[in-house]
């Protein structure tokens, strides 16, 4: 399989023939569609302008420190950087709070950019691209690790991040003001789009996916090229055979829920983590962590080092290093399964930046 444009490979220096490249082919469905995201991204339909959406990644990238990825959109840009204006003020305001304080955004910030002319795809698709980048960007990182690049790292910071603790959602609906691992409903700050006004084929689209019925992934429908994407990403990156235990994916996208402050998520990966690996104690432990307390403290010699290269990738900028892929390699980690881990705590960064972004988890009823 070539893999000629696929940018994480070229950006990561992922050579041909390497254990690397082939743990990718491995995982082959989760490298194809991670190119189809960034395709539908930048290339599909949207009311965001090319130069637009390219703007945004080569600021989103430059936040994370990835300068060879900045580098990479912004020749996209062909020096064709739009013009500073008040609605593009209001699109990197935006950015900024997803990329470094997802648990910051609100419905008022939905209605900031509404008052700047973006319609809903507008905003869904905007949302779409902070989030993308901020998984490319750790998807690069954690390759160049996996590939020997010696890269320093900060072992000091695998700490719970802040999370939302009002009571009442803005329907007013009870709210969790704690992580669990109970099953939560979503409610979205921006409507979603009513299943009837899909076309037939796109309405088969949600339908093959399960997601007609959700008000999640009705709303993220609004751009339904980059869903489909998107979900065909997750697939390849947690349903597949071989390498990590799924557990322990779903480990890591609990991890990472917990530095961001997604609730919601952290609900329903630690409800899976916990089922798969039998140690629901441990998972129970993981999500009764304070904000800025250490998030590996009591766990297992394997879990432990999970846990601190997630947080670590997790972080913004992420801090993870060569440090913490010598103990992951010492737990007996081999390179499909670090990819696996790699790609579960990243594909985090995009998943919970929708769901803060978008609206907000509810307790169901009794």
């Amino acid at each position: 399989m070539s893999y000629a444009t696929d940018t994480i490979n070229s950006l990561a220096a992922v050579a041909p023939g390497s254990d690397l490249a082939a743990a990718r082919e491995v995982r082959d469905a989760a490298t194809q569609n991670t190119i189809k995201s960034e395709k539908a991204l930048f290339d599909g339909p949207s009311g965001l302008s090319r130069q637009e959406r390219l703007a945004l990644a080569v600021q989103v990238a430059g936040w994370h420190h990835e300068e060879q990825l900045s580098a990479y959109y912004r020749t996209l840009l062909h020096k064709q950087t739009p013009q500073s204006t008040p609605r593009l003020g209001a699109a990197l305001a935006h950015a900024e709070t997803l990329t470094f304080h997802p648990v910051k955004a609100s419905a008022e910030g939905l209605d900031d950019l509404k008052k700047h002319g973006f319609s809903a795809e507008e905003i869904v698709t905007l949302s779409q691209i902070i989030a993308f980048v901020s998984f490319q960007s750790r998807l690069v990182r954690g390759l160049r690790l996996i590939n020997g690049e010696s890269v320093a790292g900060n072992t000091g910071n695998a700490v719970a991040g802040e999370w939302h603790t009002q009571p009442r959602t803005l329907d007013d609906r009870a709210a969790p003001v704690a992580f669990t691992a109970q099953e939560l409903g979503w409610t979205p700050w921006l409507a979603a789009k009513p299943y009837a006004e899909f076309s037939p084929d796109e309405q088969a689209t949600l339908t093959r996916f399960g997601h007609q019925d959700s008000d999640y992934f009705r709303l993220l429908g609004r751009n339904l090229p980059v869903l489909e994407a998107r979900t065909l990403t997750d697939k390849g990156i947690f349903y597949t055979a071989d390498g990590l235990p799924r557990a322990e994916r779903e480990l890591a996208a609990t991890v990472a829920s917990k530095v961001n402050g997604c609730i919601y998520c952290a609900s329903v990966h630690a409800r899976k983590a916990g089922q798969l690996s039998k140690q629901p104690e441990a998972i129970a432990q993981l999500l009764a962590v304070a904000p800025g307390e250490s998030l590996s403290q009591g766990q297992s010699a394997r879990l432990q080092t999970e846990i601190e290269f997630a947080a670590a990738l997790s972080a913004t900028p992420p801090t993870a290093g060569a440090a913490h892929l010598t103990a992951l390699r010492e737990q007996g980690l081999d390179t499909l399964e670090l990819l696996d881990l790699v790609q579960s705590t990243a594909f985090f960064a995009w998943a919970n930046r929708l769901m803060l972004t978008l609206g907000e988890p509810y307790l169901p009823e009794a």
